[in-house]
């Protein structure tokens, strides 16, 4: 157990920082159409997988970071709905434009919960050198805003 919080905050920890990093670089120069789309692509893919509890595909979606941090799919799906629930189970959704350059983006997603609380899901992803995107994070913040 202490070593999976371990784990769970080192992934936090470099969740953080990835969002940092991508942050000041989304404000450069924007991403190109067809990396957009692949953006969103893969965050929608990873959130269908969670509604099909299919472990398996959904840490498929993950970068080499959270796979070496969180170890297993099983875990990462047990991780996702105790620590992240609404983006295990979110209400609604609506997918905001996606951030970032070469080979870093952020992909922020409006989501309420089934209580109808408001969050922002912020995702952090890096592309792969085989070219694909993965996610290396995700920050959830309570959303005092409107949904889109």
């Amino acid at each position: 157990m202490k070593k999976s919080l371990a784990r769970l905050a080192a992934l936090l920890v470099l969740g953080v920082l990835a969002l940092l990093t991508v942050s000041s670089l989304a404000q450069a120069a924007a991403l190109s159409p067809a990396d957009e789309k692949a953006v969103r692509v893969v965050v929608q893919a990873q959130l269908t997988a969670f509604a099909r509890d299919d472990a398996d595909k959904a840490f498929s979606f993950a970068a080499p970071n959270v796979r070496e941090a969180v170890g297993s799919a099983s875990s990462f799906l047990a991780m996702v709905r105790r620590s992240y629930p609404v983006v295990y189970r979110p209400a609604s959704l609506a997918f905001l434009k996606p951030e970032g350059q070469n080979d870093q983006a952020v992909q922020r997603v409006q989501m309420l919960d089934a209580s109808g609380e408001s969050w922002l899901a912020v995702y952090s992803l890096q592309r792969q050198k085989n070219k694909s995107w993965r996610i290396t994070g995700c920050a959830v913040l309570a959303n005092k805003g409107r949904m889109a």
